[in-house]
């Protein structure tokens, strides 16, 4: 007898993907001009860094009339472009030298880091003649600029650069150790008094490599307009802008985010963008890439955070990412298995986000380019799932096919799907929930074939359009019908059956797997539940049919 057993693994991916939170944005602060970037200092304030040269603070209750810092009068700045001042980091003591730096392009257009102090008797103004300009880079183009500013845990400033300008790194820069374009830079920023006002972390991988640059930790980059750290583990999450077919995100845990070559302009996302170039052993590959069409995928990345605000337990450890042109945006969290599960949402942002922020708290923050307006990253729990078990036997020529759901609501659709390789699936009916019901239980028979083996699989159709689908059950012609149960008295849990089950599977509601039984006999069988975790539980009963799967709650 062949056991077929991928109802379980795809039932924990079907489970993973439906439950994610549905994030939606609320317009907070309004009357920006081209914001670009979101900081915190570490107090109660949000610091909106204006592409044309100005920083505002929003107070918690109003934006104040007089900027942070305007620069706007040393900068070059594209209406329109790319160029302009593009980020703020504030040192990790702040709170005690007053000291925040900013990333621009100059009069000349390089790329230029500088670091400002605040007034000391006026905590909401910066002090314009303190700017000290620590690293200037020539680019040959207006384009790809990089720029996002981010202090890591260990206290050292980081910033990524664009490669240069025009298309395809017409000069190589990304893969030339000696040039500071195409970069993630580490340096310490701690020595206020002697130029050049910084110095070479100690362990920065190239220290003794003459052919890259001290300053930097990983080469390769496209344009890494906006990227950033988890504030609770420290990994890094970088997104790079595509050149003409992809857009990619990349993590790196933090133990290694230092030695990496990222592959521009050898790959593009996942895929070779020119074929003379040979993968290297500490290349970085893409954790998500996506096409540029403005259905499914976009045309520029938007770095976000990793989530871990105080309102939303439920969104606790998603990364958010979206698209400037397609206004698409995604979820991206840990499978708990080394893989990610990456999960575009069904709507889209309100505005062209140019970044993201986070405040003191963890609270996220957007921005919208064009309309000024800085939104609040809001959540609400994801939508229970409606599948309870989903069960099939045969009778009489006929497959029946029984399913009880929970939380139906009137216009949901259970599409029923056959296939006979547990490929490729056909509908084969499709009930509409007529009713709002708590629980639900449905029955349908299929005429069987002359296949040995047939499988299905329900496709659950909420009727604003988002779905998802049920574990696959495998029926086999060889054997007979099986009738299985499976429930809770007390508290032990029960599984019956009239044919001869083959195990027991029990996992949690995260798909970690809690306990395998084998058994191969028919009957009653009894399990403990206290020794399980209180919630739900997914049972997988393997049998001669096949294998059906049920929830319970313990």
């Amino acid at each position: 007898m062949k056991k077929i057993y991928t109802a379980a693994f795809t039932y924990l991916f079907s489970l993973s993907i439906f439950s994610q939170p549905i994030v939606s944005f609320q317009s907070t602060i309004t009357g920006f001009t081209q914001p670009l970037d979101i900081v915190n200092a570490g107090d109660s304030r949000l610091f909106i860094v204006e592409q044309p040269g100005k920083i505002k603070i929003w107070n918690g209750t109003a934006v104040l009339a007089t900027p942070f810092l305007d620069v706007s009068s040393i900068i070059t700045y594209d209406n329109g472009g790319e160029r302009g001042l593009l980020s703020l980091a504030f040192h990790p003591n702040y709170a005690t030298n007053r000291y925040f730096f900013i990333y621009y392009n100059n009069s000349a257009g390089n790329v230029t880091l500088a670091r400002y102090q605040t007034k000391a008797a006026l905590p909401n103004e910066a002090d314009p003649a303190s700017g000290t300009v620590l690293m200037t880079f020539v680019k040959p183009f207006t384009n790809h600029n990089g720029c996002k500013l981010n202090f890591g845990p260990d206290g050292y400033l980081y910033f990524g650069t664009g490669d240069g300008g025009s298309g395809g790194d017409p000069n190589n820069n990304a893969q030339t150790g000696t040039s500071y374009l195409g970069k993630m830079l580490r340096i310490d920023v701690n020595n206020f008094t002697t130029p050049p006002y910084y110095s070479i972390p100690p362990t920065n991988p190239y220290l003794t490599d003459p052919n890259i640059n001290d300053e930097i930790i990983a080469v390769g980059l496209r344009n890494p307009f906006r990227w950033s750290f988890d504030r609770s583990t420290g990994d890094m999450w970088l997104a790079d802008v595509g050149q003409d077919l992809w857009e990619e995100v990349n993590y790196r845990p933090a133990a290694s985010t230092t030695n990496l070559n990222y592959g521009w302009r050898c790959f593009e996302g996942t895929h070779v963008y020119n074929g003379s170039c040979t993968a290297q052993p500490n290349n970085v590959v893409p954790i998500f890439d996506y096409p540029h069409n403005n259905t499914t995928g976009g045309y520029s990345i938007i770095g976000g955070y990793v989530y871990r605000g105080p309102d939303y337990p439920f969104f606790q450890g998603y990364y958010i990412c979206a698209d400037y042109v397609s206004k698409n945006f995604w979820l991206i969290k840990s499978n708990g298995s080394g893989g990610w599960i990456t999960t575009r949402s069904t709507t889209q942002t309100p505005a062209n986000f140019s970044g993201f922020g986070e405040d003191q708290n963890g609270v996220l923050y957007a921005a919208g380019l064009n309309n000024g307006i800085i939104y609040k990253v809001t959540a609400s729990a994801p939508v229970p799932l409606k599948l309870v078990s989903f069960t099939g036997k045969k009778i009489n020529g006929l497959h029946q096919l029984d399913w009880e759901v929970q939380s139906q609501e009137i216009g949901d659709k259970f599409m029923m799907e056959r296939s006979f390789d547990n490929t490729a699936f056909m509908e084969v009916g499709a009930p509409i929930a007529g009713s709002d019901r708590s629980q639900q239980q449905y029955s349908m028979a299929v005429t069987a074939t002359n296949y040995p083996s047939t499988f299905y699989r329900i496709k659950l159709i909420n009727r604003d359009g988002n779905y998802h689908y049920s574990p696959t059950i495998h029926l086999s012609d060889t054997y007979g019908a099986a009738n299985i149960k499976a429930y809770k008295s007390g508290s032990s849990i029960f599984i019956s059956s009239n044919t001869i089950i083959d195990g027991i599977q029990v996992m949690d509601v995260s798909g970690r797997l809690l306990l395998t039984k084998e058994i191969h006999a028919t009957g009653s069988f009894a399990m403990e539940g206290s020794p399980f975790p209180q919630g739900l539980l997914l049972i997988k009963v393997l049998h001669a049919n096949g294998s059906s799967a049920f929830k319970l709650i313990n």
